[in-house]
């Protein structure tokens, strides 16, 4: 019992494999047998859950999957189907009843639109309920184009009649899904016996066609003879008449070619002799030309002498000169750029000397000012203190330098304010020195009294009692 258990577990696996291979094969079988190919004489009508908002989906010459359990399929045959309508008592347009016996061959439409209707149609419907729903619609559509058109019309132009048979049956069959492949129109014939009657006046009129033919045939014949005897009389004259002028005219043509041979003659003799003198005058003119181009050759050759002897040596000096020239204008453009340098280079060297200048007095104002607590009055102050003695020294030596040979004095006493002529003439020079008090003045500083110029009033005065004593 136990080694029987132990063989059935061991084949568990396998036993599974092999239902699922076969669940697989049956799977696929049911998957091949609901692939549905479609032949070429019929159409595959698809129904069930087609999707696109269609209630079936139609095939032709081709193939579909059928999904089982939603979707399900039939075939519509393409085969023709051929109707006998035979219209009887049909009215005319002029109130005429006539018979049309016709045979109609129609079929399955497989344009897309009227094969969906046909799907819809004529799916499930037998071969003979197709062809009695073709026959009833074939029939009111004839009744209709025999009451649009004329006795006369529908006899005569057949062409016509048949078209507007085949507009109005096929645009009606389309809505059934069905085509019309041909219209056969077997005979057309009325009860009143109008046709019949339309086809003796036809006859009638036919031989009576006939008959006037043959007699304007006979009349041709005899008027033909006649006309053949006349013409063979003027043709004979004719011709006997152009057998004459034919030898006069080659008479006139012997005559006229002996003259032309003899122009010919002459017009060749002289064109002879003017060839002669031609070709004559052309020898001349040829060794004229020849003598013309070997004075040419030689005054060329004269000229190409000179020029190689006197105008080549003149261009060789004239460019020599202009070779000088250009070196000598080299030259000074030359001397020109190194002075230019030479001013630049110096005009560069003194501007960067003043440059240097400049910033030493700046750094040093800078430090005179920060000297004087950034107090740019009390370093002006500085400034001219510093350059006081020299200012003292310009200011005595302002008259230092005055030369007075002799000074003449007229004096006559007392003069305007009590001064003499020659106290005005010394105080005249001292007042001549530069305002040294106003300078100090403007700086803000007080001039010594020695200085000032009241002393030196007292001095002149007293230098003017001295020469009084």
């Amino acid at each position: 019992m136990t080694f029987f258990s132990l063989q059935v577990e061991s084949f568990a696996p396998l036993l599974a494999i092999g239902f699922a291979i076969l669940f697989v094969f049956i799977i696929l079988i049911t998957f091949i047998r609901r692939y549905k190919r479609c032949p070429s004489d019929r159409i595959l009508v698809v129904y069930g859950k087609v999707g696109s908002g269609n209630s079936a989906r139609c095939v032709h010459g081709g193939a579909a999957f059928i999904w089982p359990v939603i979707q399900d399929y039939e075939y519509l045959d393409l085969t023709p189907m051929s109707i006998e309508v035979n219209l009887v008592n049909a009215l005319s347009k002029q109130n005429i009843r006539v018979n049309v016996p016709s045979r109609f061959t129609i079929g399955i439409s497989t344009e897309p639109a009227v094969m969906q209707n046909a799907a819809e149609r004529l799916l499930g419907l037998g071969l003979e309920q197709i062809q009695e729903l073709a026959k009833e619609i074939i029939f009111g559509q004839l009744r209709l184009v025999v009451a649009s058109m004329d006795i006369e019309e529908i006899n005569n132009d057949r062409d016509k009649f048949l078209t507007n048979i085949s507009n109005s049956v096929e645009s009606e069959l389309k809505k059934v899904g069905l085509k019309l492949i041909n219209v056969n129109i077997t005979d057309i014939v009325d009860e009143s016996g109008y046709i019949e009657a339309l086809g003796k006046e036809a006859a009638a009129h036919a031989i009576n066609a006939a008959r006037k033919s043959v007699a304007e045939k006979n009349r041709d014949g005899s008027i033909g003879e006649a006309n053949a005897v006349q013409n063979q009389r003027t043709q004979v004259a004719a011709a006997n008449a152009q057998a004459v002028e034919g030898e006069n005219i080659a008479k006139i043509n012997v005559a006229n070619s002996d003259s032309l041979r003899r122009q010919r003659e002459a017009e060749a003799e002289r064109v002879a002799i003017a060839s002669e003198k031609v070709q004559s005058a052309k020898a001349l003119e040829e060794s004229y030309i020849a003598e013309k181009e070997a004075e040419i050759t030689r005054a060329e050759r004269e000229r190409s002498t000179q020029l190689a002897d006197i105008i080549v040596p003149a261009e060789i000096d004239k460019r020599k000169v202009e070779i000088d020239a250009e070196a000598e204008a080299e030259k000074i453009r030359r001397q020109a750029k190194g002075e230019a340098d030479a001013i630049l280079f110096k005009a560069q060297a003194e501007a960067k000397g003043i440059f240097e200048i400049l910033t030493k007095q700046a750094e040093g104002f800078d430090r005179i000012v920060k000297a004087a607590g950034n107090n740019s009055k009390d370093a002006v102050l500085l400034l001219i203190a510093d350059k006081l003695p020299e200012l003292v020294k310009l200011q005595s030596e302002a008259i230092k330098n005055i030369k007075i040979d002799k000074v003449t004095v007229w004096e006559n006493g007392s003069s305007k304010d009590g001064k003499t002529a020659t106290s005005n003439f010394i105080s005249g020079m001292y007042g001549s020195v530069p305002p040294l008090q106003e300078m100090f003045n403007m700086a803000g500083m007080e001039l010594p009294e020695y200085l000032k110029g009241k002393k030196i009033e007292d001095n002149a005065e007293a230098n003017e009692d001295g020469l009084k004593e």
